[in-house]
């Protein structure tokens, strides 16, 4: 019974809606300079894959329970506080790395071309055009 309460909210739940609710710590514009500031010390490689997050929760494709997954990777990204502190050298962005590869590892299935190649193209803005897009790995 209690699963079946969780998937009428999850049917109900508009993410745009959820998402607004929680605007202070998760926004397009706090996302964006995040990555922007902090694409040096974040990594190439979780810059990328955040970014594929952020394209496929923008994506209609995507379904709702996706986006729940990736809102929270994206969201434990830009918030100020995490379990260990960005402004820790060399281990600062650990957790952040490890929500963010999670995620993708989650909803891999909804990470289309179209979003690749959104992401591909925000990172050659980024780092230029010599910037590198990763594989991404194999869900078993």
């Amino acid at each position: 019974m209690k699963d079946q309460s969780y998937m009428d909210r999850l049917k109900r739940l508009n993410p745009a809606k959820a998402v607004q609710r929680g605007r202070k710590h998760f926004s397009e514009k706090a996302y964006v300079e995040k990555i922007r500031k902090q694409s040096g010390r974040i990594g190439a490689k979780v810059v990328y894959y955040s970014l594929l997050l952020y394209y496929a929760f923008q994506s209609p494709n995507t379904p709702k329970k996706a986006k729940l997954t990736i809102a929270g990777a994206l969201g434990y990204l830009i918030l100020p506080t995490d379990v260990i502190p960005d402004f820790v050298p060399m281990a600062g962005f650990t957790d952040d790395s490890a929500v963010i590869i999670y995620a993708v590892y989650q909803v891999l299935s909804h990470i289309d071309d179209g979003v690749k190649v959104q992401a591909k193209e925000r990172m050659g803005r980024l780092f230029g055009s010599s910037a590198q897009t990763f594989d991404l790995p194999d869900k078993e």
